[in-house]
């Protein structure tokens, strides 16, 4: 009888055992987030943006996220092999042109089927480098794009249908509203707003596709109190998910 119930006892423990690893290796692994900042100290508090990104990825689980303050990580392709999505949240106004490898590095990183998520006036960096305007799909340009004064605005999410805006509603936020990026690429609009500045109506969150690569254009987040809205973070956790994978779960 002892026998019995001893043997019984062992079955579980490993029953139990088998289970719980299961579990652990059905476990998705943590997407790899390089966000690249800057030193962009005359017009956004950077850090605060920078640390308030990465509080907005980590709290969610899915997230390993490494910060870098020089873009000049770039220049190194072996390092760009760890990660699976770069989020450049700022401008340097230091760095006006990247290294033609660092340029290239960055562009394969994508193309080869990797995420690329960009925030509020990082387009605008690299005024000269034609191609990063493709990256971005709309580009910030000084001197033509702008915006009013920081205001109450309401955001209009005009496609419920992808992963990064779906059961998302039109929501208000406190912020700077973006108008007159340039570019003609072929983009997927997902928010918009109607600028009294502009006089039209602008596109702030959009994506697009680059070779085998996903792109992110997300143009909120000015401070840490216009990143603190509810539906930016739950846009800007989503479409980084959905640049670095394809897909939010």
């Amino acid at each position: 009888m002892r026998s019995s119930v001893f043997v019984m006892a062992l079955v579980c423990i490993v029953a139990l055992s088998f289970c719980g690893s299961v579990g652990a290796a059905e476990k998705p692994a943590q997407i790899k987030v390089l966000l690249i900042t800057g030193d962009d100290v005359d017009v956004h508090p950077w850090r605060e943006m920078s640390e308030t990104t990465r509080e907005i990825l980590v709290k969610t689980g899915k997230f390993d996220v490494r910060v870098c303050e020089d873009p000049y990580i770039l220049e190194s392709e072996t390092a760009l092999k760890a990660y699976d999505v770069i989020v450049f949240t700022i401008f340097s106004r230091r760095v006006q042109m990247l290294p033609s490898h660092a340029q290239e590095n960055l562009l394969n990183f994508v193309k080869s089927g990797k995420g690329f998520f960009v925030q509020h006036l990082a387009s605008a960096s690299f005024p000269k480098w034609e191609e990063f305007g493709k990256l971005c799909g709309r580009k910030w340009v000084m001197g033509t794009s702008g915006h009013g004064p920081r205001s109450v605005f309401k955001a209009n999410v005009v496609n419920k249908e992808h992963p990064i805006t779906a059961g998302l509603e039109d929501f208000e936020t406190d912020d700077e509203l973006y108008a007159k990026l340039q570019g003609t690429g072929n983009i997927d609009v997902l928010v918009t707003a109607g600028s009294d500045w502009s006089k039209k109506t602008e596109l702030l969150v959009f994506t697009l596709r680059y070779g085998d690569g996903r792109v992110v254009h997300n143009a909120f987040g000015h401070d840490r109190k216009a990143l603190m809205t509810p539906n930016v973070q739950k846009i800007i956790a989503r479409g980084v998910e959905w640049a670095a994978t394809g897909k939010v779960q």
